[in-house]
């Protein structure tokens, strides 16, 4: 029988509790909004307020010279937030005592990114006249949060997911003296392209070609919505779980259809149309040999959004100074892209970089 899980609050504290394993207990997140005066975006749109949310556990050290030294920030993937990082089995593995980002050592931050979870995006009531957001606006409006609103002025690791894999990359790029230490995960350092291209490509057409969609000013979710969540429905895990879950015709549709209901519930049509453009600018290529923290990305076997077989990490990766790549191989714990959040697979790794990287 596999681990089931579950989480309770008590005392301040969040207790992931794992059956056949001791539990793990880490502080509650304390959570806020920093609010970003006249933010300037590379389209050479403005606002005049950005609002981005956060999450944070444990509290910030300085060294001698005032500098923040345990800080650690974590990035979510597109159409997520920071809280997708408080689950048992990314949370329950890390944040706990003597685990690597243990929260009695470390000042976690779990931030929302532009245009996701509780920060500023398209449907607080811009709509489509929300700026037309890139990744480089997200990491540059996430590294004026942590100076301007946290006080955060050094990272101890940036480590991101997916899209904040991608981001994480840029950030080696864009503030290389920032960080001791930076864990991409499911992520290249290459522009989207190919496949990874086509489906999101998809997503983006199918809102804007929608007639429902009326220029980002509907009453209600257009029909493309349906299309966007069993995309990322099709893309998050892998063949072999997908098929355990569904083994006939009509187990898949059941499946699907619950997925999509789910996603429905919260899914706006111009919040998934701006997260899904906002990949536009991403190309670390061209700068790689710019990044001077040791890094480690790390990829799974199963992932079809960022298959092996490709090589564009496994030939890239040789252009960062202190670079390594990692790619888990298949198994029955392996959950394709969605390996990203399943600590366990790669915890030791983390563990690894954080004992290379430390002053």
């Amino acid at each position: 029988m596999k681990p089931f899980f579950f989480c309770v609050q008590l005392c301040g504290l969040v207790l992931v509790a794992v059956v056949g394993r001791a539990d793990v207990a880490y502080p509650r997140p304390r959570e806020g909004d920093v609010v970003l005066r006249d933010f300037a975006f590379a389209s050479g749109e403005m606002l005049a307020e950005l609002r981005l949310h956060y999450r944070v556990i444990g509290r910030p050290q300085r060294d001698a010279q005032g500098r923040v030294s345990n800080a650690v920030l974590i990035l979510h993937g597109t159409t997520g937030s920071g809280a997708d990082f408080l689950r048992p089995e990314f949370a329950g593995e890390l944040f706990g005592a003597g685990q690597p980002l243990d929260a009695a050592r470390h000042f976690l931050i779990l931030r929302d990114g532009i245009g996701h979870g509780r920060s500023g995006k398209p449907s607080d009531g811009l709509r489509a006249k929300f700026p037309r957001y890139g990744y480089r606006d997200m990491v540059k409006a996430d590294q004026r949060m942590l100076t301007e609103g946290l006080g955060v002025n050094h990272l101890r690791l940036v480590l991101g997911t997916s899209m904040g894999g991608m981001h994480t990359w840029l950030w080696g790029q864009l503030y290389p003296d920032f960080m001791d230490a930076l864990l991409p995960l499911a992520s290249v350092p290459g522009q989207i392209s190919g496949r990874n291209r086509v489906w999101r490509r998809m997503i983006i057409d199918a809102i804007r070609g929608d007639p429902e969609w009326r220029d980002g000013n509907y009453t209600a979710q257009p029909p493309a919505v349906r299309l966007a969540a069993q995309m990322l429905f099709y893309v998050s895990s892998n063949p072999v779980l997908r098929r355990e879950a569904a083994p006939t015709l009509s187990q898949s549709d059941a499946v699907l259809d619950a997925f999509v209901a789910s996603h429905g519930k919260t899914a706006d049509a111009n919040d998934l149309l701006y997260a899904f453009e906002a990949s536009r600018d991403y190309d670390p290529g061209p700068a790689l040999e710019t990044i001077r923290a040791p890094l480690v990305a790390i990829n799974s076997a199963d992932d079809l959004i960022n298959p092996p077989e490709l090589g564009v990490l496994e030939r890239e990766i040789k252009r960062v100074a202190r670079g390594r790549a990692v790619t888990i191989p298949s198994s029955p714990e392996t959950r394709g892209h969605g390996s990203h959040t399943v600590a366990k697979l790669w915890k030791q790794e983390l563990e690894a970089l954080l004992r290379e990287s430390a002053r």
